[in-house]
């Protein structure tokens, strides 16, 4: 008898059930993140409304590609906290570039990015070179990277200008571009992820490094072009914060690092390695800055607002460990 019919029964049964499981995922966060807007709606007349949404979305294009590229980071098993020093330095190196320097605006934007890669990727050949933990590693690159924007900067605020505003004008419905090319990162990502070989390898090297290596591939380059695509999209990060404040600061990003990890776990991205999507991401960063613009909204002071964000990355720490050991028994 021909177990062909089985198996491809326990194919379409394996895929249905992963895509149930996804839908439900997407389902829960969207829920969650309706319950914040009916909340902050009930609690202040201003929230639900054109103005609040405009200024939300054109806020949220730096940390939506800082997000995705944390939540490959995460895939992988490892961890940037360097990621606001990078930004910041890039920053700064367009700023020097163009006023130091009178370079053009696109070889100055160019010149940011790659420099913000670069660090990514020296960040990410360190950490495999010597295996090393990311997360010491990216530690001394966030001081490095802070250090050398203040420098540059001799650690004031450059004003650039005008030069980079189209970036963060609204156009139609009040988005601007950099939410759309942030929007289009996260989909080109997404599919990445989901739809390429390269995509499925860096599952599989934050599921089972060592089965990769046995299977006969060489997961070192991938983990460092993974920091360094980290390092590009705090560059493009970069050109979208100085698209919105016409300055180069370099105290940018200081904190940012926590906000992009929040964001990504509450997206369901395991701390553990081996588990992420770039849309569940994406709802994670809908949920932080809601929630950020709410409690503004509401007139909580800084301190309350740190303590409320900190406590909904506490719980969503608990959550994912909860998740990775059902998922073990389950196994």
């Amino acid at each position: 008898m021909s177990t062909t019919p089985i198996r491809a029964s326990a194919t379409v049964i394996g895929t249905c059930g992963r895509w149930v499981q996804g839908l439900g995922a997407y389902l829960g966060l969207a829920s969650a993140l309706m319950v914040l807007i009916a909340l902050f709606s009930l609690l202040s007349s201003h929230f639900l409304s054109y103005a609040t949404f405009s200024i939300l979305a054109n806020q949220m294009p730096d940390l939506m590609v800082l997000a995705v590229g944390m939540t490959f980071v995460l895939i992988i098993g490892g961890i940037d906290l360097s990621v606001g020093s990078v930004l910041a330095l890039a920053g700064s190196m367009i700023s020097v570039a163009i006023l130091g320097w009178g370079w053009g605006v696109l070889p100055a934007a160019l010149l940011g990015v790659a420099c913000a890669a670069l660090v990514g990727t020296a960040t990410g050949m360190i950490t495999v070179a010597w295996r090393m933990p990311s997360f010491i590693v990216s530690l001394g690159v966030l001081e490095v990277a802070r250090g050398l924007a203040y420098q540059m900067t001799d650690s004031r605020t450059a004003y650039i200008g005008d030069a980079f505003t189209w970036l963060s004008e609204p156009l139609a419905f009040g988005v601007a571009p950099s939410f759309v090319i942030a929007l289009l990162v996260i989909v080109v990502a997404q599919l990445v992820l989901v739809r390429t070989v390269f995509g499925r390898y860096l599952i599989a090297i934050g599921t089972n490094e060592e089965a990769v290596r046995l299977a006969g591939i060489n997961p070192r380059p991938y983990k460092v072009l993974v920091f360094s695509l980290m390092g590009l999209f705090a560059g493009v990060a970069a050109l979208f914060q100085i698209s919105r404040l016409e300055a180069a600061d370099p105290n940018a990003g200081s904190g940012l690092e926590l906000q992009v990890i929040a964001a990504v776990v509450i997206g369901g991205t395991s701390l553990m390695g081996g588990r992420g999507s770039v849309i569940s991401t994406f709802f994670g960063v809908l949920i932080i800055s809601v929630l950020a613009a709410g409690l503004a909204q509401l007139g909580v002071s800084e301190p309350s607002k740190r303590i409320i964000t900190g406590a909904v990355i506490v719980i969503a720490v608990v959550l994912d460990t909860y998740r990775s050991q059902r998922t073990r028994r389950r196994n």
